[in-house]
This record gives structure tokens, C-alpha cells and sequence, in this order.
């Protein structure tokens, strides 16, 4: 296979693209203002203050939870029906939309809570864009490469995503997202464009802002990157439903396919929930602002950025399945330390009154979480790769993204479930632990060139 390099570039703007959906709006900048928008929303609701941290992260759950099943349900069926048509770019600009609406409906949220509901709605169909969108452009990376340099490219790909994601949330905290108690960012000036620091509207902006960089930076992959078939087909919904109903029950025979669904099931989830809820835990239980927050995701980006490519190196050195494993296990000792750790002790051992020490480990465990993590979804996508062929991508990527999604709505239920009954946010994650466990018990039946026949 010759390599295309435009090709490649264009492919990887879409990480660049799309990264500052998950780096400013799931992870760092939009959990911390609405958490403290929510917080004091159920407070003025009559609850006590902790009883309103815990519903401000029991409302984000449930949210994600009714995201997670839409995704779960969908996601193979369209897989199928774009393998039925070899068309995939078709499917990404469809779906680009949903990701416009949910970032700019973000600018919706005011400090009075008003809309918050309606925002965590609009947020929930902006994931459901970007995993619609991120199904059919992984389906393209198996036609990018050579097999055995798969693993740079996918791992290169997180990496430049990451850059995207740091570069996004240095201008957001310099120019827009401003504190709740100053009004100021973080040079000290007032938020840009006469942007009101009274109403947060340049810590709200950071939702049309997603938006419009997302518009700008797909111009390269609109303009580079083909679809590997030449043919056009009319979809074929009721036949693609037959072969990936065929697909389904042929997955008894290809167990190191079923394996690895399943182990990325719950290591994909649980990852994800690390990162949706971390913003929201260090606002509730830590007391973060918006602008320590967005330090805190410098940090954690420059470290995903950094062992994605690296990972990516060891993925074409040694394969894919040491990586995961490594990541796997990194991720199980973080969720041990945030579920011990609270602002008067750590894993038992009590503080002192205003100790640091919570946030300094805090920190470290975003340095964990960014890089393992990109490492890990780098890896994984290579993984994936190694079980299907060029033809039936999507179809796979689908059944990848369902398995990524069948318990999406659960981790976060899980933890909102577990935040509601014990009343505290750090045991809340505590289902995260056993999720991490069984991926690696799961890995053992899979193997990293795929099944013998696929």
C-alpha cells in the first residue's frame, strides 16, 4: 500500500478538530462551571451543600447515561449501512451537526441556573455527533497505511488531537474563561469581544468557540481526505441489517474479536467516565475554579500528547497489546488513589486542615489520566484495525463503538447510583475499580493479529 500523506494529514485534523469537545467542554472548563452553576441551583433548591454536589454530579450521570444508550443502540446499525454503501464522509458531515449544536447550545447555561437542563440535553446530543463522527473516520484509518504502520499513524493521530486540545484551552484560559470570584482570565484581563464576566459569558463561550474551531480545522480533512472506494452504491439499510446481524452471530467464532469488545467495553467506559467526571470532582470535592482547572488540563494534554506519540512508537515496536496493557493497569492505580482521597485525608491517613497535599496528587493523577488514556485509545483503535479488513471497517468500528457505548450509560449510572446512596462524590467512582479489572482479565483470550479467519 502506498501512503498518502495528504491523506494522512487530513485524517488527523479531524483529532485536531474535535479534541477541544472532549478537552474544554467534557473534561476541563464547561464540568467546572456547571458544576458551580449546578451546585447552586439545588442549594437555592433548599439542599445542603454536599447534598447539592452530589446532585450536580448525579444530574451529569444520568445525562451521560441517556447518551450513552442512544450511541449503544445506533452505532452498529449505521456502521453497517456505510460499509452497505461505501460511503463514510456522507455519514461524518451528518453528524458534524449534532457536534455543532451540543458545543454552541453550552452559551445557553446562565449562573442563575436557568436552562440547565435543557444545556445538559444539548450536551448529550454534541457527544452523540462526536461518536457518530469518530465511528466513520476511524473506519478509514485501516485504507491509510500499511497493517504494521497502523500503530504510528493512529498513535500520531491522538498526539496531534491532544496538541489541538492544549493549544485550544491555552486560549481559552488567557482570553475567555474568567473566574467566578475576579471576573478575570488567566493574564488578568476581562474576557475579549466586551464578553460580560457578570454573566460568565466568556467561561459560556467556550461552547460556540468549540464550534467554530471545529468548523475551521475540518477544512483540511474536507479537502484531503477521500473515501477508498470509487464505487457508489445506494444504501442498502435491510441488507447491511442482515450482515451485521450475520457479523453478530458470527462473533462465537471469532473469539478473540468477542474478547475484544468486550475488555473495551469496560476499559473505554470507565475511562470515559474518568474523564467526564474529573472536572466535576475537583470542582465539588476539591473546590477548583475554572482557571486551576484549565492548568490542570495544560498539564494533563501536554502529558497525553507526549505518550500518544510515544505510545504510538511502542505500539509499531512491540504491538498493541503491551500498551494496553501497561495503560490498563496505570488507570486501575489512579481511580485506587482518587477513591481514597478527600481534602481531609488520603487512603486513610488523615491531613492537615488546608493541606495542598490533595491537589498535588490530583495533578499527578491528570498526568496519569491524559497520557495513559491517549495511549490507550491510541492502541486500542490499532487493535481494532488488526480484526477487520479495509471493506468491513465501519461495520467493525461500529461494533467497537457499541462496545465502547453498550455500558456507557452504565458507568455513569453506576456512579451517580453510588454518589446518591453513600453521599460522597470520591466512593461515587468506586465501580470504575472492578471496570479496569475485568478488561484485563478479558485480554487473556485476545490475540493482537485478530482471529486466524476475519
Amino acid at each position: 500500500m502506498v501512503q498518502d500523506s495528504k491523506r494522512i494529514w487530513g485524517w488527523w485534523f479531524f483529532d485536531w478538530a474535535s479534541q477541544p469537545y472532549a478537552t474544554l467542554l467534557l473534561t476541563f472548563i464547561f464540568p467546572i462551571y456547571y458544576t458551580e452553576v449546578a451546585r447552586a441551583h439545588f442549594i437555592a433548591s433548599g439542599e445542603t451543600a454536599g447534598q447539592a454536589g452530589a446532585s450536580a454530579q448525579a444530574l451529569w450521570g444520568y445525562g451521560l447515561s441517556i447518551a450513552g444508550v442512544i450511541i449503544a443502540a445506533l452505532a452498529p446499525v449505521l456502521g453497517s449501512v456505510a460499509d452497505a454503501s461505501g460511503r463514510r464522509l456522507r455519514w461524518v458531515w451528518t453528524f458534524s451537526v449534532l457536534y455543532l449544536i451540543g458545543a454552541a447550545g453550552i452559551w445557553l447555561l446562565l449562573p442563575d441556573g436557568t436552562n440547565l437542563y435543557l444545556t445538559v440535553a444539548l450536551f448529550g446530543l454534541g457527544i452523540i455527533g462526536l461518536e457518530f463522527t469518530t465511528i466513520f473516520t476511524n473506519a478509514l484509518l485501516p485504507g491509510l497505511a500499511p497493517r504494521d504502520d497502523i500503530g504510528r499513524v493512529s498513535g500520531s493521530g491522538f498526539a496531534f488531537g491532544y496538541v489541538g486540545g492544549l493549544v485550544s484551552l491555552a486560549i481559552v484560559l488567557l482570553f475567555l474563561a474568567e473566574s467566578a470570584t475576579t471576573g478575570r482570565t488567566l493574564i488578568g484581563i476581562a474576557p475579549i469581544l466586551g464578553l460580560d464576566p457578570d454573566l460568565r459569558e466568556g467561561t459560556r463561550a467556550v461552547g460556540p468557540f468549540t464550534a467554530i474551531w471545529y468548523v475551521v480545522f475540518m477544512i483540511p480533512f474536507a479537502l484531503w481526505v477521500r473515501e477508498p472506494r470509487t464505487d457508489p452504491r445506494p444504501p442498502r439499510s435491510r441488507s447491511a441489517l442482515s450482515e451485521l446481524w450475520a457479523l453478530i452471530r458470527g462473533l462465537r467464532r471469532r473469539k478473540s474479536l468477542l474478547a475484544w469488545l468486550i475488555s473495551s467495553m469496560f476499559s473505554r467506559d470507565a475511562l470515559n467516565a474518568l474523564y467526564s467526571f474529573g472536572g466535576v470532582y475537583a470542582a465539588s470535592v476539591l473546590g477548583w475554579p475554572v482557571i486551576l482547572a484549565g492548568i490542570f488540563g495544560i498539564t494533563s494534554a501536554i502529558a497525553a500528547a507526549i505518550v500518544s506519540w510515544l505510545g504510538g512508537k511502542a505500539d509499531r515496536q512491540w504491538g498493541p497489546m503491551p500498551v494496553i496493557l501497561t495503560c490498563s493497569l496505570m488507570l486501575s492505580g489512579v481511580v485506587i488513589i482518587v477513591v481514597g482521597m478527600s481534602r481531609e485525608s488520603f487512603l486513610g491517613i488523615a491531613l492537615a486542615p488546608g493541606s495542598r497535599i490533595p491537589d498535588a496528587i490530583f495533578f499527578a493523577c491528570g498526568i496519569l489520566i491524559g497520557g495513559a488514556g491517549g495511549a490507550l485509545q491510541a492502541a486500542s483503535r490499532t487493535l481494532t484495525v488488526m480484526h477487520t479488513s479495509p471493506e468491513r471497517a465501519t461495520e467493525v468500528f461500529g461494533l467497537y463503538a457499541l462496545s465502547g457505548k453498550a455500558t456507557a450509560f452504565l458507568a455513569p449510572f453506576l456512579i451517580a447510583v453510588a454518589t446518591d446512596l453513600t453521599g460522597s462524590q470520591h466512593v461515587g467512582v468506586s465501580p470504575l475499580i472492578v471496570m479496569f479489572l475485568l478488561s484485563l482479565i478479558l485480554l487473556i483470550w485476545v490475540q493482537t493479529e485478530g482471529d486466524p479467519e476475519q
